[in-house]
């Protein structure tokens, strides 16, 4: 198929980008990697007005380290933070979840913030700025804020975003000291959405873990570290919270299953992590 017409604004700038969501609100849509978009359009599931190309915005192309948070802006490309030094190190969580986000070709075309946009439960990366506690930035004419990842995703591929909005860039805490993570998903074939996808981090106090691909946003909860039987019960809990449904990908059943087993061995990698 091919997308319904659409008006096309290259950005120069953000305040370009800024005043046509102003002006056409929830009949724009913002166009970066185009990656998620550009099937959507394609597939008629989405029909903007107006898409607003923000790719030649120098403003959106940097990539700051602060305290060891890590900030990236919208024009930001996969690719470039999977081959930023010292991932492995300073960012463990995100490093071991990029290999599982699409392919090579994808992440060299994909943006972290056009995922975040996107929303869909099954991405790898809002889960991952879920799990860590991250923040969207947001940013429209009248003002900029800043939202918790976890208040932000509100549903299936919705978010608290305004219509005048975009994201301007997302931020990864920093790896806390004698902290370990790990990430784990199982999925038909790789580089596909997950069916289940865990992160997870521990420190001697206790562990959180995050799961995706189950209820209609990226969910995060405390969690005993191994050792006991009260992690085995608080996955068990957690499974049955998320409320798993069949489709054509796997049962509620299996998914529910999947969270207490790759939990578990995504909770048992991340305390043995730790350093």
């Amino acid at each position: 198929m091919k997308p319904a017409p659409f008006d096309y604004v290259r950005a120069e700038s953000v305040e370009d980008a800024l005043d046509v969501l102003a002006e056409t609100g929830g009949d724009a849509r913002i166009l970066a990697g185009g990656q998620s978009l550009l099937p959507m359009l394609n597939m008629r599931l989405a029909r903007p007005h107006v898409a607003i190309d923000v790719m030649r915005v120098p403003a959106l192309k940097k990539v700051a380290e602060k305290g060891g948070a890590l900030t990236v802006h919208a024009g930001v490309r996969q690719v470039e933070i999977e081959r930023r030094p010292n991932m492995a190190k300073d960012q463990p969580l995100l490093d071991a979840a990029l290999v599982f986000v699409g392919h090579a070709q994808t992440r060299s075309r994909g943006t972290l913030c056009g995922s975040i946009a996107h929303a869909d439960p099954s991405a790898e990366l809002p889960l991952v700025l879920v799990a860590l506690g991250g923040t969207v930035h947001l940013r429209s004419r009248r003002a900029r804020r800043m939202i918790a990842a976890e208040a932000f995703f509100t549903g299936l591929m919705a978010t608290e975003r305004r219509d005048d909005e975009m994201i301007e860039a997302i931020t990864f805490p920093p790896k806390q000291t004698a902290t370990g993570y790990a990430f784990r998903e199982v999925a038909r074939r790789h580089g596909d959405f997950a069916i289940v996808a865990c992160a997870a981090s521990a420190d001697a106090k206790g562990a959180r873990l995050a799961i995706g691909g189950v209820a209609e946003r990226p969910t995060a909860r405390a969690m005993p570290l191994p050792g006991s039987s009260a992690l085995d019960d608080a996955l068990n809990e957690f499974a049955w919270s998320l409320e798993a449904r069949d489709d054509l990908h796997a049962s509620a059943r299996y998914r529910r299953e999947l969270v207490r087993r790759i939990g578990k061995a995504t909770v048992e990698e991340a305390a043995r992590c730790r350093a």
